[in-house]
């Protein structure tokens, strides 16, 4: 089972390596020490779920986390983020995924990413919640089943979900379709990439979610700007978007992303940089 460390960790730069059980890329989440992953009170593994934009997804999981399984601010692991893309990261040291501010050969979506969220469950029944949760983010149409925000289309916005072994992952999987109430398709994915078209190998598609391996498909955290941020179009409590945000913060496990040009909202929907 992967171990992760007490607490949200540490945002950190770092060469890719396998930190606290998890194959992470550099510019990702690491523990404040490795004395504190020895001692951890938790045995947690990752996955990441996706379908959408991630604003909204990661506070349905944050509260699945704090109102069902009881964890404390300092114990919430869902962090938005890019995930299932075969080009892996870009940048000078190909270690680099951003949001669609970056450099052209550092955004998600043209590495093939998708806009997921990453989860951390104990054992196959938090697993089970955090699936029952996602397959709620879902409407009935006569074509089968669509998430609630179709308005973002294309393949940075698939439905994907990340784990450990993939499709392979029997118990896993068997969560998963128990989860899956209204019977959606459920197809092994090699991770996106796009065609000498331009055309990507794993769509966005209707009433289909594609499954991954996580291990092979590593997840790369967004942009602090990100995080705890409020829905599309809706606005959640300061509680989460101030109090979660600044906790996650002052913990280190949100932070820069290095080689990623950090936003900030002037007004909805309206970004500057704080770099500019």
């Amino acid at each position: 089972m992967l171990t992760a460390a007490a607490g949200l960790g540490v945002f950190t730069t770092l060469s890719s390596s396998n930190v606290l059980g998890v194959q992470v890329p550099t510019s990702s989440f690491t523990s404040s020490s490795m004395a504190m992953a020895a001692t951890s009170e938790e045995d947690l593994t990752f996955a990441y779920f996706g379908n959408g934009c991630f604003w909204g997804r990661q506070h349905e999981f944050v509260s699945l986390e704090k109102d069902i399984l009881n964890r404390e601010d300092v114990k919430v692991k869902s962090l938005a983020g890019y995930a299932g893309g075969k080009r892996g990261a870009g940048g000078k040291n190909k270690d680099t995924v951003c949001y669609y501010y970056g450099a052209a050969d550092t955004v998600y979506e043209r590495l093939g990413h998708a806009e997921v969220v990453q989860i951390a469950y104990k054992n196959e029944d938090e697993f089970k919640k955090f699936c029952e949760v996602y397959f709620k983010n879902f409407n009935k149409t006569p074509f089968g089943m669509q998430r609630v925000d179709p308005q973002d289309s294309g393949p940075g916005y698939r439905n994907v979900v990340g784990i450990p072994g993939g499709i392979e992952n029997e118990k896993l999987m068997k969560q998963m379709e128990s989860a899956n109430a209204n019977g959606m398709k459920l197809v092994r994915g090699e991770g996106n990439d796009f065609d000498n078209r331009g055309k990507p190998t794993e769509n966005d598609q209707i009433n289909l979610v594609w499954i991954v391996d996580s291990e092979k498909l590593p997840f790369y955290p967004a942009e602090r700007y990100h995080q705890f941020h409020d829905g599309l179009g809706y606005k959640f409590p300061e509680s989460y978007t101030v109090g979660l945000k600044r906790a996650a913060e002052k913990a280190g496990a949100i932070g820069k992303v290095p080689g990623c040009p950090e936003m900030r909202e002037k007004a909805f929907a309206d970004f500057e940089s704080l770099e500019g």
